[in-house]
């Protein structure tokens, strides 16, 4: 097993874990997002995720990724911690941060056999499921229903601290 201080590599380190589990008959799924200040909904996802593989990778966005899609209040969390705090789950065996604004990039380069999303998609609406498709990975919906979000919890702090 990987130590967490060890899960943290490049695209190219990674695309060469990913050919030697293809090798060895074994699977790998893709999970992406920004994993600002983890919650229970983040939790169910990635768990949910690992059920479709013998490996999950978990796609961060960097920082400067994180603010173009979400503005420059986010995220809380630096990507250094937020890949530390992945680092230590039980179901994450890589991780790699991105700059991009879609994850599309790296499922071209590390092709994992599933490309998981939350359930604030459908199969049909992930907007990479052409790339995952084109090298014959398949796209999968797992987790809980949409419940649990990094904003929503944001509004509940200010809400009940922020305004005192």
């Amino acid at each position: 097993m990987t130590a967490p201080e060890d899960k943290l590599g490049t695209l190219d380190e990674l695309a060469g874990e990913c050919e030697h589990w293809r090798r060895r008959g074994e699977t790998a799924v893709l999970v992406n997002g920004a994993f600002d200040m983890l919650h229970v909904g983040h939790l169910r996802y990635l768990a949910g995720a690992r059920e479709h593989a013998d490996h999950l990778v978990a796609a961060v966005n960097s920082d400067a990724s994180v603010r173009a899609s979400k503005g420059d209040a986010r995220p809380i969390l630096p990507e250094d911690e937020r890949v530390e705090i992945l680092s230590h789950l039980w179901m994450v065996d890589r991780i790699c941060l991105f700059d991009d604004l879609t994850v599309g990039p790296v499922l071209a380069a590390l092709k994992p056999d599933v490309h998981a999303k939350g359930t604030d998609y459908t199969v049909d609406t992930v907007p990479e499921r052409e790339v995952v498709a084109a090298y014959g990975g398949r796209t999968v919906i797992c987790g809980d229903p949409k419940e649990h979000a990094t904003t929503d919890l944001i509004g509940i702090i200010l809400e009940r601290f922020g305004r005192q």
